[in-house]
């Protein structure tokens, strides 16, 4: 029996050599590859599917690592939004919700689906502090 040239991806290993062939077949454009461009492309979004979601996954936990691993502070993240460095402190402190506005271009910019940050959180609700007159 002859081996199979692709198999079912086990492994982060497996899925970053299918990665790079798709890549080289795609970039090749011959249209003789289509069948195996195709057969990649599934094999590599059932892996995707399988090991790279994030079930229920906290919008602003979310944001964090997406800032983290973009080298982002939240400064650079006011000027992507075009929102205040105080709005989008009190966004990253729990204390006011992502808008669909915010969703819509933090989607855009991170290249990620509104989904990810479009899930219910805990917003801290700040007591209302009552000052008494003086008198």
């Amino acid at each position: 029996m002859a081996k199979l040239k692709y198999t079912v991806i086990k492994n982060s290993k497996q899925y970053d050599i299918y990665c790079k062939k798709l890549e080289k077949l795609i970039a090749s454009g011959d249209s003789k590859n289509a069948d195996e461009i195709e057969l990649l492309t599934l094999l590599i979004e059932k892996w995707d599917a399988e090991n790279n979601s994030i079930p229920d996954a906290d919008p602003i936990e979310l944001l964090k690592s997406l800032m983290e691993a973009n080298k982002l502070k939240a400064k650079d993240l006011a000027e992507i939004l075009g929102l205040s460095k105080g709005t989008v402190s009190k966004m990253l402190n729990y204390r006011k919700g992502l808008s669909k506005e915010t969703i819509r271009k933090l989607s855009s910019y991170f290249k990620v689906s509104q989904e990810a940050f479009n899930r219910p959180y805990k917003i801290i609700k700040e007591n209302s502090v009552r000052l008494r007159s003086a008198s």
